[in-house]
């Protein structure tokens, strides 16, 4: 039953993955290409150690064949879909440069697992499959769906429908790997302006769902001494996978905040390590007191791999002196600076609370407005609408360091839809003694004082001022003023 619940979580995290990425990002070179080279250089280098320790004379790797050695390093090389998704979405960080760079890489690396699962089961794909490719068609009519669901419940409900019957069960129906159904249908939805929202409705669910996922992990069985003493050599060796991905990433000329953070955020073993050391046991390849092993190493590294993220930045600032410069000009299209030109109004979060703000500014004050948002879909949308927009990342330090504020900025609206971030945003600007006026937009009660400990000029509750706007409306439609006009 425990693994029931844990497979329909990873199912519902990989649909809302989906959901939110840009296919694009699976073509950009550093996206395809740092995964494929990072796991022909990471499977090459376990292998060199595993036949190292095996010539010491470690007693787990004695009888274990070279042909298992190599499925073990291969195995290895992978990253955890399901920790640094729920890290990065834990800091609001999913859509950010390197957020993005890492959710790209495990794409491809669940892409490289379905193709070897496909090939080690021994049985092609159903004839059927082929049948899958006119999904492609059809995804503007499974749009349509989201247009008729509206919100709440039924939109969650269609999204859990679509989910595990259109992408899990039909995939599986053909000889496909369910979860690579899942993750595509939410591909083919993500375009429509409603799966953000449908993803969002969601998390919850998914959330409750993934406990069962990490649960199964620890009752895999009780280790014994050597086994313990074995998983902690191979979290020992996740420095070695976290520097591989780092020169891959500085190969495609990344700058070096999205290159270690992504890193960063890798560094651990996946969960895809205990899938193919089952199949291995299954065939007599690996003895099964490896299984435990795996298991133990696998949640080790997720607990070193959560610590690790959570000084993540403070340890960017420190190595950032020792790594070699970049011009600007020479880093990926993907990942250089922004500069905001003559703009007299800066506002962070194009939502639809930022765009009433850009627009409020723009035609009642005649201001010069430049919105900033993370998310590339919603900048080519609004682009296309006529707004003043660039795509940047508001949490991300090396933003502010190369951002070219203009001498004309007399303002700045944090309207973002995390709390994180207008934090994250509003201490930067302080750091950098921004001499405009500050106004940040809150969702719950509880976030006004910390927003203004930090220096906000002005802190707005979203439904405080619905509230306010709303009786003003009213009450001027009835032909009742205010008691202070009246008074005047």
């Amino acid at each position: 039953m425990l693994d029931v619940v844990a497979g329909i979580g990873v199912t519902l995290l990989l649909f809302t993955i989906g959901l939110k990425l840009d296919i694009r990002t699976l073509l950009r070179p550093d996206v395809w290409g740092g995964a494929t080279l990072h796991m022909l250089a990471s499977t090459l280098a376990l292998m060199g150690i595993f036949m190292g320790l095996k010539l010491a004379g470690l007693s787990m790797l004695s009888d274990v064949p070279s042909s298992t050695l190599w499925l073990l390093a291969f195995a290895l090389s992978f990253s955890s879909t399901v920790l640094v998704v729920k890290v990065l979405e834990k800091r609001s960080e999913s859509q950010t440069a390197y957020g993005r760079l890492a959710i790209g890489v495990l794409i491809m690396q669940d892409i490289f697992a379905v193709v070897f699962l496909t090939a080690s089961s021994g049985t092609l794909p159903s004839p059927w499959a082929l049948g899958l490719l006119l999904l492609i068609p059809a995804a503007p009519t499974l749009r349509l769906l989201l247009d008729r669901m509206g919100h709440g419940e039924m939109q969650m409900l269609c999204g859990i429908l679509l989910a595990l019957v259109l992408g899990y069960a039909l995939f599986e129906a053909v000889g496909v790997k369910g979860n690579l159904g899942a993750l595509i249908i939410g591909l083919l939805l993500s375009p429509h302006p409603a799966a953000q929202t449908l993803a969002r409705s969601m998390f919850n669910l998914k959330e409750l769902l993934l406990v069962g996922f990490f649960l199964s992990l620890g009752l895999t069985a009780l280790p014994d001494l050597e086994q313990v003493v074995l998983a902690i050599l191979l979290v020992m060796l996740l420095p070695l996978k976290g520097l591989l991905f780092q020169l891959v990433f500085m190969c495609f000329r990344m700058r070096h905040r999205t290159s270690l953070l992504a890193s960063l955020s890798l560094t651990n073993y996946s969960e895809f390590g205990l899938i193919v050391g089952a199949i291995a046991a299954s065939t007599g390849l690996l003895p099964t007191d490896w299984l435990v092993t795996l298991s133990l190493a696998v949640a080790l590294s997720f607990a070193a791999s959560s610590l690790l993220n959570a000084f993540s930045e403070r340890l960017y600032r420190r190595l950032e002196r020792l790594l070699p410069s970049i011009d600007s000009a020479a880093l990926s299209p993907s990942d250089r600076p922004i500069d905001v030109g003559d703009a007299e109004a800066v506002v962070l979060g194009m939502g639809r609370i930022g765009r009433s703000a850009y627009r409020r500014l723009q035609k009642e004050y005649g201001l010069n407005v430049l919105g900033i948002d993370s998310n590339p879909k919603s900048v080519k949308r609004l682009e296309e609408r006529g707004f003043n927009i660039l795509e940047g990342d508001a949490v991300d330090s090396d933003f502010w360091d190369k951002l070219l504020m203009s001498p004309q900025a007399r303002m700045v609206v944090l309207a973002m839809p995390h709390h994180a971030g207008n934090l994250a945003a509003l201490k930067q600007l302080r750091l950098r003694h921004f001499p405009g006026r500050i106004t940040a937009v809150v969702e719950y009660p509880e976030e006004i004082g910390p927003i203004r400990e930090l220096g906000a000029n002005a802190v707005f509750h979203v439904y405080d001022e619905a509230g306010r706007a709303l009786a003003d409306s009213a009450a001027e439609e009835a032909g009742i003023y205010a008691k202070i006009q009246q008074l005047g």
